[in-house]
C-alpha cells in the first residue's frame, strides 16, 4: 500500500481521541487556525499538520509505549524538516481537550513568531 492511501484509509479509522480533536481543528475553528488529517510527510503520516505553522500534534495510544524507538526516530526526521511535534496520549485529548487546545495555541503563538 502505498504511503496516500494508507494515509486515505487511517483518515476513515480514527480513533475517539482522534475524532474529538479533529472536530476542534478542523475548517479553522481553532483560532483560524488550518489543519489538515493523516498528512504524509516523506514516508510518514501524521496524524495533524498547520502546514503554516510546521506544527505536526501527534495522537497516541497505548501501542507507542512498544514503538518508542520508531517513534523517536520518526519525531528526528520530522524535526529535520522543519516541523515541532507535539505528542498527546488517548485519555489527555479525551479527559482534558480544554489543556490540549491551551498547549496548541502557546505552541502556535510560538511558531507565529
Amino acid at each position: 500500500m502505498d504511503i496516500q492511501t494508507k494515509a486515505k484509509s487511517l483518515r476513515k479509522q480514527q480513533t475517539d481521541a482522534e475524532r474529538l480533536l479533529w472536530r476542534q481543528l478542523r475548517d479553522r475553528r481553532f483560532a483560524g487556525y488550518k489543519f489538515r488529517r493523516q498528512v504524509a510527510i516523506g514516508h510518514y503520516i501524521a496524524d495533524f499538520v498547520c502546514l503554516k505553522y510546521l506544527l505536526i500534534v501527534e495522537v497516541d495510544g497505548g501501542q507507542h509505549l512498544e514503538q518508542r524507538r520508531y517513534d523517536e526516530t520518526r519525531t528526528r526526521y520530522l524535526e529535520s524538516q522543519g516541523f515541532r511535534v507535539m505528542r498527546f496520549w488517548n485519555n489527555e485529548v479525551l479527559g482534558n481537550i480544554a489543556g490540549v487546545l491551551d498547549a496548541l495555541t502557546l505552541a502556535l503563538s510560538r511558531r507565529e513568531r
